[in-house]
């Protein structure tokens, strides 16, 4: 009898809702990654877009695709991802926190965010896998993030792909019209944080707002790089760590992506 394989994480920038849509450098990558991907008991997403006071964790049957924002096109309100949930698997992750110190607990009722559903349209787009999510606690700093991951990351071992969806840049203040070239600090806290992760250098990645080049501008809140903390905290030394190269869009929204655990031969298959 065959043991289920340790199932990857990944940490994707799903930038703006229209990413459904236009894939852009990073969509193409996500898809061969993904169609790499066998024999995954559930996804684990956890996404900037469902923030809660402790922690919640969706233990919905059947989550709906949730239309969670606002004047963009209408095609992508026509957008469904009809996974199912996974409520045992949710139990489990609820069990791992809240042994972890996080006060967990199950909402039965939630549907799947953008955070959550434009990523996977691409990495996982027949929707066959089960997902559930995990909340951001509105409280929650840099390194609680990595005590979270390092929480979830058991799951792997039971083949729960775990997908932290964030932005490497999130500055809606200064978003440029489509097509824009990159502005210069978009692309300075990307590189630091590159370097950074491939370095495994977790107090410098914690410590970003201190020591990363731009970091408040690049994010004015923290909600949208905490789950690059949370992948991290989910890795192991034995995984691999791969750097998927984003393009920078509406000038400052940096799409660079990890993914961290997944096997040699696929990796260099794709490289």
């Amino acid at each position: 009898m065959t043991s289920t394989p340790k199932a990857p994480v990944f940490f994707i920038s799903h930038g703006a809702p229209t990413f459904a849509i236009e894939p852009g450098q990073l969509g193409p990558q996500l898809q061969a990654l993904g169609r790499q991907l066998s024999e995954l008991k559930a996804v684990l997403v956890v996404s900037p877009h469902w923030q809660t006071r402790g922690v919640k964790v969706m233990g919905t049957t059947q989550p709906e695709t949730v239309h969670d924002f606002g004047g963009f096109p209408a095609s992508l309100y026509t957008l469904t991802y009809p996974a199912a949930g996974q409520p045992e698997l949710a139990r489990e992750a609820a069990r791992l926190l809240t042994a972890a110190g996080f006060a967990a607990e199950l909402d039965e009722h939630r549907g799947l965010d953008h955070g959550a559903w434009v990523p996977l349209m691409h990495l996982l787009p027949d929707a066959k896998v089960p997902v559930f999510q995990v909340s951001l606690p509105v409280s929650l700093t840099p390194e609680q993030a990595v005590q979270m991951g390092q929480a979830l990351a058991p799951l792997r071992e039971q083949g729960v792909l775990i997908v932290a969806s964030g932005s490497m840049t999130h500055n809606l203040y200064e978003l440029h019209p489509p097509g824009s070239q990159p502005v210069a600090y978009a692309t300075e806290f990307a590189t630091w944080v590159k370097t950074a992760v491939l370095a495994n250098a977790r107090h410098p990645l914690i410590h970003y707002r201190a020591e990363a080049p731009h970091a408040e501008r690049a994010h004015p809140t923290q909600e949208h790089f905490l789950p690059l903390l949370v992948a991290m905290g989910a890795q192991t030394e034995a995984d691999q760590v791969r750097y998927i190269e984003g393009d920078i869009t509406h000038g400052v929204l940096s799409m660079d992506s990890y993914v961290w655990g997944m096997p040699a031969a696929v990796d260099n298959a794709i490289a």
